[in-house]
């Protein structure tokens, strides 16, 4: 009777035991699975960029004489001195720098004010002028290219850096307002209410109590219009012609010779002091953009 007893507890836990076992099974396969999903994803981004990295160290004989992704035979430092002088790689990062940051922070001090005068301002037609900002996203580059040329042509502005410079805070506004405006919208009413009522200006309002409440969201706005900005290439290949004002992208370009030969060693060195900075700040400033985009998700 003891030994009958004992029969059916034996039986559940054996299936509890093995319930447990399938259970656990699947577990490791979905951790394989997503490892194995993590691992193939480093290798297709961080992949390309160890071979562009690689490549800028090869000597000119090592493209033709061995397989692409064959490793260098030494440390060929040339690549970026060659870069540096004869490719101009310095002044086209100059170029570039005059250009990116004063159109940065034209498009950041216009967006706050105007996201600001949206957003918190009451004020006839606010409404109808958010969405003439919106129409702006919607408007395609390659549309205004040639009116543009036009009317910088008849300004005497092609093949200057101010050509640059407006069209980059023109085309920069419309989300950086979409954005700022958002951003603005998470500000309790109540915080500009108290300000207002211990004798606030307006001025005050924007510049110390709302303009700090929003930093990590003009961070993120900051960062996203410089990758657009420096990785620009249809803009200024339209409106530059001068080879002394040309920008990074367009710079590049010149490691093409007449009949279409490449020194190869120097232009992946010129790609790895383009892309690198920019990767090494987004990475610097991942956490602030992450905070600015989830930011809508936190209560006031």
């Amino acid at each position: 009777m003891l030994l009958t007893n004992r029969y059916p507890e034996t039986i559940a836990s054996a299936r509890t035991l093995h319930v447990r076992r399938k259970r656990d099974a699947r577990r490791l396969m979905g951790r394989f699975l997503t490892w194995l999903a993590i691992a193939l994803l480093l290798c297709i981004e961080v992949g390309p960029l160890l071979w562009l990295l690689l490549s800028s160290f090869k000597a000119a004989d090592e493209f033709t004489l061995k397989p692409l992704w064959a490793l260098p035979a030494g440390l060929d430092w040339q690549n970026y001195v060659d870069a540096l002088t004869s490719g101009n790689v310095g002044t086209y990062f100059l170029n570039s720098a005059l250009t990116v940051f004063p159109s940065l922070a034209l498009i950041l001090l216009l967006g706050l004010a105007a996201g600001f005068a949206l957003e918190i301002m009451l004020w006839r037609g606010r409404n109808t002028v958010l969405l003439i900002f919106l129409a702006g996203i919607l408007v395609p580059v390659q549309i205004v290219l040639l009116p543009l040329f036009t009317l910088y042509f008849h300004a005497q502005l092609i093949d200057t850096r101010w050509a640059l410079i407006i069209t980059y805070t023109g085309f920069g506004l419309p989300l950086t307002v979409f954005l700022m405006a958002t951003y603005f919208k998470l500000i309790p009413r109540e915080l500009i209410e108290a300000a207002v009522l211990d004798g606030a200006s307006i001025y005050q309002i924007f510049l110390r109590v709302a303009v700090p409440m929003v930093t990590n969201g003009l961070v993120t706005v900051a960062l996203v219009q410089f990758f657009f900005l420096w990785n620009d290439l249809l803009f200024s290949l339209t409106f530059i012609s001068s080879d002394s004002l040309r920008t990074i992208q367009t710079g590049l370009l010149n490691f093409t010779g007449e009949y279409g030969q490449i020194q190869w060693g120097p232009t992946f060195a010129a790609i790895c002091l383009a892309v690198f900075p920019t990767l090494i700040l987004y990475l610097l400033l991942n956490q602030r953009v992450i905070k600015g985009l989830t930011a809508g998700s936190l209560k006031s």
